[in-house]
């Protein structure tokens, strides 16, 4: 949600379609509303609201809108004049909590790649004290907003979505664990698990994330994936997943299930600052991207043995994860049929 030409559908297409950030110069603007369906790790749902559409009129259901969703991203253009923007995020907050309480409030303070650090930070501080303080005036100073500083020219808006994405998964407190036991028994400096098609990072180890490390193994994954489809195999390891996500459409999905080219994604990047940059496939969706020192890469037979634990371990979760969603799919329909029977009875 956001202002008209805040760039809301220029971060959809660059994050989850993989357009070029200078061709999002021609996009059209959005006039209805866009709802897109991501298949991946899990299963969610984008909408795209247009700026001009007041989506708390009667012709709209609030309910309908905010009542089953996780997530709310709040899209601001710091290089215009705000103020207006900030009354329209009050507004939105105020009435989208009283629906979903649950809801998770997101603001990217978008479009910051033409201004200075400094300014940048300004910026975010006057628009973070500007809606505390209206919050506040509300009785709502709990409500918690969360802020980014983001441009689609750099990774800040995959970092940003990272961060969102994160929120709406349960199992992340057992991924972040898992990453954790293998850097320690790996001798592993930093640890992201990535999702392939998007960037996003869905888990990393408790060790502060430290930008550059995570930009260059974001980068990785698009140099393993512009290699593969040079001098890989028939499928390159994006095409391989485009082809699951293509399989998995509409079903519950097979989260711990992986495919050849994924499952065998391997590649080792030798830094000139002595460290190595590692990539590994996880399944289909998933890869799991590391740094750590030339001296700890001897004992590889090591690593090889623990990431093969950690792969069997995410399998594990997300098949545990397929099974609760088969199993209260199987209570909702038994429910209906219970509540047709009495109906009809």
């Amino acid at each position: 949600m956001g202002q008209r030409r805040s760039g809301k559908s220029s971060i959809q297409k660059v994050v989850f379609h993989k357009m070029p950030a200078n061709e999002t110069l021609f996009l059209e603007s959005t006039n209805k509303i866009v709802k897109e369906d991501i298949t991946s790790f899990i299963d969610f749902q984008v909408w795209d609201f247009p700026g001009q559409i007041n989506y708390f009129d009667s012709a709209y259901d609030s309910n309908m809108i905010f009542g089953d969703y996780g997530a709310l991203i709040f899209v601001i253009d710091a290089q215009d004049d705000y103020i207006e923007a900030l009354n329209r995020l009050h507004h939105t907050v105020t009435r989208a909590y009283k629906v979903n309480p649950d809801l998770s409030f997101e603001v990217f303070i978008h479009k910051v790649d033409a201004l200075s650090d400094e300014y940048k930070i300004d910026t975010q501080r006057d628009i973070q004290q500007r809606i505390t303080d209206e919050l506040a005036d509300y009785d709502m100073e709990h409500v918690r907003l969360n802020f980014y500083l983001t441009s689609i020219y750099d990774h800040s808006i995959f970092e940003a979505f990272s961060k969102v994405i994160q929120k709406l998964i349960p199992q992340l407190p057992t991924l972040e664990n898992l990453l954790n036991i293998l850097c320690a028994n790996s001798g592993i400096e930093k640890a992201f698990l990535f999702d392939v098609n998007s960037k996003i990072y869905i888990a990393t180890d408790s060790s502060p994330v430290d930008m550059q490390s995570y930009e260059i193994c974001s980068d990785m994954i698009d140099v393993i994936v512009d290699i593969s489809e040079i001098y890989g195999r028939t499928n390159s390891f994006r095409d391989d997943f485009d082809q699951s996500q293509t399989d998995t459409n509409g079903h519950t999905g097979d989260y711990g299930t992986t495919t050849e080219t994924a499952n065998d994604a391997s590649s080792l990047i030798k830094l000139n600052n002595g460290m190595i940059l590692c990539l590994r496939g996880v399944n289909r969706f998933l890869a799991l991207v590391c740094l750590l020192r030339s001296d700890n890469f001897e004992k590889h037979g090591l690593i090889d043995y623990n990431f093969q634990c950690f792969k069997e371990a995410i399998a594990d979760v997300f098949e545990l994860k397929r099974r609760n969603a088969e199993r209260m799919k199987h209570e909702r329909m038994g429910l209906i049929e219970n509540v047709d029977d009495s109906v009809g009875g």
